[in-house]
């Protein structure tokens, strides 16, 4: 963007109250009506667009407090940051003290990034291809995965993440979680973004699941990709760069890779509706619904609240680091029966969508990574681009966040609309 195109766009967003400064591909915005808001900013390029829209969105979430007292402490955006459909702006950051907001997260509570890397070489699966392919399909868009667990094991897992599945998943396994190799996932905790467990601090107040702890339950949402921009891709290590913490992290170029994007399933839109209706019913009567209906809960007058919502979102988060893991290891089960004896360990499984309490901040990411320092950080690429696995550096002015991925051009809205052809999909005649 031209030094032109930043001052007719600094003149436009004045006109709508923004006053907005740029340097060093960094804008900085504040709200004209709030000065008790905290300003924005924004980690962007030059060569890459600011969506007024999007910018509008993170202005209201910028100016997000509660009546009686509480407000967003610190609001940041990351280089993919574009419009959301939900009213927040996709690779919005938002730290508080004071408030928790269940909207910033919404439904999709800790989609993530989950990958692994194999002893095969690209020639190798190719010649298997077809056979995987075949079987995968079933398994990841037909259906014919087959997985049940103990009510217990899916109770623990919705307390303590994926410890708590490792505790309870070893008795009486059946189907895919008889071949599953446990000890191997226990040993691969330390690959997962905090364990695959989730600590509030002194929250203590847990979700039950209703289910008999000795009934198997098939449980329809694990295993399973979801919708939108989800997917489970094959990919090839086309360039390393830094050979020696790639060879720490058992990376090696042409090692074909496991990327997996999915989430929180049902559970997670459950709890994202469930409390966008409380929090919006706990919204004091006297008083103005806030811009764009995104609703926070103080700390101060409900701390009950906050407790309850953080828990609830622990669950969601926990029942999609098991959702990852079982897709990963639907892959390394056909993997075995097509291939033979094929290595294909954890490098990284990390969240990109949801709250974390840390340093005595809460902290909401909405389509953006923890990048805590030496921390894995997986970045996927659009169709058909490359993906991204890069060292996180802890950069307290972003919150130690960055990039969630590609970002998209066009609304899912717009998409939904265009043609197949347009879209890239064959058509049938």
């Amino acid at each position: 963007m031209s030094a032109t195109s930043h001052r007719r766009l600094a003149r436009a967003l004045s006109r709508a109250g923004l006053h907005v400064d740029h340097a060093d591909g960094v804008f900085t915005v504040r709200l004209a009506a709030r000065p008790d808001a905290p300003p924005f900013e924004i980690l962007l390029p030059d060569e890459l667009p600011l969506e007024p829209k999007a910018l509008h969105q993170l202005a209201a979430v910028a100016g997000i407090h509660h009546p009686s007292g509480g407000r967003l402490d610190h609001v940041c955006a990351t280089p993919d940051f574009h419009p959301g459909d939900g009213g927040v702006p996709i690779g919005t950051v938002a730290a508080s003290r004071s408030v928790v907001v269940p909207g910033l997260v919404g439904g999709d509570i800790n989609c993530g990034m989950r990958l692994h890397v194999t002893d095969l070489g690209l020639d190798r699966f190719l010649a298997h291809k077809p056979k995987l392919v075949a079987a995968l399909r079933g398994d990841y868009l037909l259906g014919t995965r087959d997985i049940a667990l103990r009510g217990a094991a899916l109770t623990a897992t919705l307390r303590e993440g994926l410890p708590g599945y490792l505790a309870e998943g070893t008795v009486r396994r059946s189907g895919l979680l008889a071949r599953v190799d446990h000890a191997r996932l226990e040993a691969e905790l330390d690959r997962v973004f905090d364990a695959g467990q989730l600590t509030l601090g002194d929250e203590t107040i847990v979700p039950e699941a209703l289910r008999e702890p000795d009934v198997m339950v098939r449980e329809e949402g694990l295993a399973t990709i979801g919708r939108g921009n989800h997917f489970v891709e094959v990919q090839v290590v086309d360039e390393v760069v830094d050979r020696a913490r790639a060879w720490q992290w058992g990376v090696k170029q042409g090692q074909v890779a496991l990327m997996i994007h999915s989430g929180s399933r049902e559970v997670g839109r459950a709890v994202g509706a469930l409390w966008a209706t409380r929090a919006r019913e706990a919204w004091p009567a006297s008083h103005r619904y806030p811009e764009g209906r995104i609703f926070p809960l103080c700390r101060k007058e409900r701390p009950d609240l906050v407790a309850a919502y953080l828990s609830a979102e622990a669950a969601a988060a926990h029942y999609a680091f098991l959702n990852r893991a079982l897709l990963a290891e639907l892959f390394r089960d056909r993997l075995a029966s097509v291939v033979g004896d094929v290595d294909a360990p954890l490098v990284y499984d990390v969240p990109h969508n949801l709250t974390l309490v840390e340093d005595g901040l809460t902290v909401a990411r909405k389509g953006a990574t923890p990048a805590r320092p030496e921390q894995p950080v997986l970045i996927p690429g659009s169709m058909g681009a490359s993906s991204f696995l890069l060292v996180g550096k802890g950069a307290p002015r972003w919150c130690a966040s960055a990039s969630h991925g590609a970002g998209r051009a066009r609304s899912r809205m717009d998409m939904s609309h265009l043609p197949a052809s347009e879209l890239g999909l064959g058509g049938v005649e």
